[in-house]
């Protein structure tokens, strides 16, 4: 693997995000939403194999001390390769100072517990479709 790093938003080609989110079995939207989503975030990755996009993430923040974590996905032929951990570290590292909130997909805990996020036990979201939310394993 060959992978280089890209923390701006300058020719992504924005159907690869939606098709990489389906793969990696997440929640997308249309190409135009992802495009203006990551452009409104403080901090975005993108990581390349070569010229092959395989993986990205975002964070938005007061640039102070919060700061949430959304849309980490690695096509499945490259997970386990360190690519999300590289994804994980650098938001982390491009924001110092900030407390980092998340939701993992279910089943993706343990990756951000070995990158010592932790469990909150007061955890409250809001979404616009919660049954779906709910059918999918993230709300109670």
């Amino acid at each position: 693997m060959n992978l280089r790093l890209q923390i701006d938003t300058a020719n992504i080609n924005w159907d690869l995000i939606v098709e990489i989110l389906q793969k990696a079995g997440m929640a997308y939207y249309t190409a135009e939403i992802h495009k203006r989503a990551f452009s409104n975030s403080q901090v975005v990755v993108f990581v390349f194999d070569e010229e092959n996009l395989v993986g990205f993430g975002r964070a938005i923040s007061d640039g102070e001390y919060q700061a949430a974590i959304y849309d980490v996905a690695v096509i499945p032929d490259f997970q386990g390769k360190g690519i999300g951990k590289m994804i994980i570290q650098t938001i982390v590292e491009k924001i110092p100072n900030c407390n980092f909130i998340l939701y993992a997909s279910p089943g993706k805990e343990t990756f951000y517990e070995k990158e010592n996020f932790k469990r909150m036990k007061t955890g409250m979201a809001l979404f616009i479709n919660s049954e779906r939310m709910q059918r999918n394993g993230f709300t109670e």
